[in-house]
């Protein structure tokens, strides 16, 4: 059976992500099929909706599939992983552009590739069920799938939080960061789709929409821009983490510091730069350069190795400190990558 279910009802069309035993985890060939199916579906005029779903009890989507990408990194050139982000990349700004409503059920697991396929779409639905996140830097990576051009645009320091920290979060703080639209409860999902059959999206919304259960980012929006904001580098944000009187700040210095140094030194200069940006296409073309890069580091191989492969969750990570990586370091992240450019910005 498929990766990738189709089907149509009414004038919704359905993608389904089923590979339930991985959290529906998005391999190459995932990618491809959905990008042809919203070729096909936007040219189909008894299609109005396209909706996105994962199989499964667990979630929509646990990210792309990193255990090829660290076969790749150890045992390749870097080539596949290369050609699969490109082609990823590219479906997350279609799916930005998708002149058609885009509902994704974000209901779940959304983390790293499954964020890319939803939280770019026009309609994006969370439950008291969602577990959202970006957890690249615990794997020695850097969010990606322009997960750092919706972090940079989370209010205050949010998502340069979620981005060093790569913490979950529910319902209400997506909303909240600007990573969903509405929140319906899990048990309104079925009957919810089934109106998009025959209804426009606003007035099936209308029916189901309900107020998301509180979140936890509001009431510590005030120790987390206190201790980001303004920081020029991670090592100042870990010292004002610890020098501050709240808990949960202090907690957030020792996730910190169990982190990839060189991914946080990344992903804190990827958000700040994301944000001067603007477009998502210059964004992505951003990331790909960084992603690219990650494939020639120790920290990638091994940070996959220790929470996925061996599962010992003790990731060595080379250089062992934030004070060896050096600026130098982190500027070849970004180092423009010639012909082989991602191209999705226009130039000039």
């Amino acid at each position: 059976m498929s990766d990738v279910l189709l089907h149509t009802a009414g004038r919704a069309a359905h993608l389904t992500l089923n590979r339930p035993r991985a959290i529906n985890a998005l391999s190459h060939a995932m990618v491809l099929r959905i990008a042809e199916a919203l070729t096909a579906w936007e040219h189909d005029p008894t299609v109005g909706t396209v909706v996105i779903s994962g199989a499964g009890e667990r979630g929509l989507c646990a990210g792309g599939d990193i255990r090829a990408v660290h076969d790749d990194a150890r045992d390749g050139d870097g080539t596949a992983s290369a050609a699969f982000w490109r082609d990823e990349y590219h479906l997350n700004a279609r799916i930005a552009r998708y002149p058609k409503p885009y509902v994704a059920l974000m209901d779940g697991i959304v983390m790293g590739g499954g964020v890319g396929v939803s939280a770019h779409g026009s309609v994006r639905i969370a439950t008291e069920r969602s577990r959202i996140a970006m957890p690249e830097t615990g794997i020695g990576f850097v969010p990606d799938v322009g997960g750092t051009h919706l972090l940079a645009r989370a209010p205050g320091e949010l998502g340069t939080h979620l981005a060093l920290t790569g913490a979950t979060i529910g319902a209400a703080d997506a909303l909240l960061c600007g990573l969903a639209d509405h929140h319906l409860p899990s048990g309104a999902l079925p009957a919810f789709v089934a109106d998009l059959a025959d209804l426009p999206v606003p007035e099936a919304l209308a029916r189901h929409v309900q107020q998301a259960p509180e979140g936890e980012l509001d009431g510590q929006r005030a120790w987390i821009d206190a201790c980001y904001g303004g920081a020029d580098t991670v090592e100042e944000i870990l010292h004002r983490l610890l020098a501050h009187g709240d808990p949960a700040a202090k907690e957030t210095a020792q996730t910190l510091l169990t982190r990839s140094p060189t991914a946080l030194k990344v992903t804190l200069e990827a958000v700040r730069r994301a944000r001067r940006l603007g477009s998502l296409e210059r964004v992505l073309d951003q990331e790909y350069r960084v992603s690219c890069a990650t494939l020639a580091t120790h920290d990638l191989v091994e940070g996959i190795r220790a929470q996925v492969v061996d599962k010992d969750r003790d990731p060595h990570w080379s250089p062992a400190t934030l004070a060896e990586v050096s600026d130098a370091d982190v500027d070849r992240f970004f180092a423009p990558l010639g012909a082989r450019e991602l191209g999705l910005a226009p130039t000039g």
